[in-house]
């Protein structure tokens, strides 16, 4: 199968372009580094897997997904990310993803993940799957999963230190739309202020 690698970290592709020497079912066709020709190059390579680190330079995180489930029905994505997967799994798989995994994992469980994703399944760690079956399982963490993808990549624009205006440019919304998201950010996570949902969202990780 035809493997494309969209990730901007040459120490990760180059561990997955070794990963994929060791199997003849994965064929490398090529990389990108930079969201803006991300479509094209999907274009011109056809890849039967996509693997997607969601944050990309120029692109709009997760929302890409939803850009691609519509452009690319067939092509099968796999999500590769540093974000904690009990937040952001969900939330890709939501918008298009075949599977997501973290970077942190190890080398036979992205093995895994590939194989999963090749079939045609959903694949998520044993990781997630161990922590949501944990009962207990902070308040603060549960609130974060009621999030929307949108609202996600709202907050994490935020925490990037990033205006209403620059904000609305890059998910194609207007001002007053990304008003209307951090309203509902205060409320859903039950803080007073942007400054406490940046801080209190760093402390779980869920931004960078």
């Amino acid at each position: 199968m035809k493997v494309l690698l969209a990730d901007h970290h040459p120490l990760f592709r180059r561990g997955i372009k070794s990963m994929m020497k060791s199997s003849k079912k994965f064929n490398f066709k090529g990389k990108v580094e930079d969201g803006r020709f991300l479509i094209s190059e999907i274009q011109k390579l056809s890849p039967d897997i996509l693997v997607l680190e969601v944050d990309l330079p120029n692109s709009n995180g997760v929302g890409v997904l939803r850009e691609l489930r519509t452009e690319f029905p067939d092509l099968k994505v796999l999500v590769v990310s540093c974000h904690p997967e009990e937040i952001y799994a969900h939330s890709s798989i939501k918008a298009g993803a075949n599977g997501y995994i973290a970077k942190t994992r190890s080398v036979k469980e992205v093995k895994k993940a590939f194989e999963t994703v090749a079939a045609g399944k959903k694949f998520l760690s044993e990781n997630i799957k161990r922590k949501e079956s944990n009962k207990a399982t902070s308040a603060e963490v549960l609130r974060f999963k009621t999030l929307s993808t949108r609202e996600i990549e709202v907050l994490n624009l935020l925490s990037r230190g990033k205006r209403n205006k620059e904000i609305a440019q890059s998910l194609a919304i207007n001002e007053k739309t990304v008003s209307t998201y951090k309203t509902r950010l205060l409320k859903k996570l039950n803080v007073d202020n942007i400054a406490e949902l940046i801080h209190q969202s760093r402390l779980l990780q869920i931004t960078n």
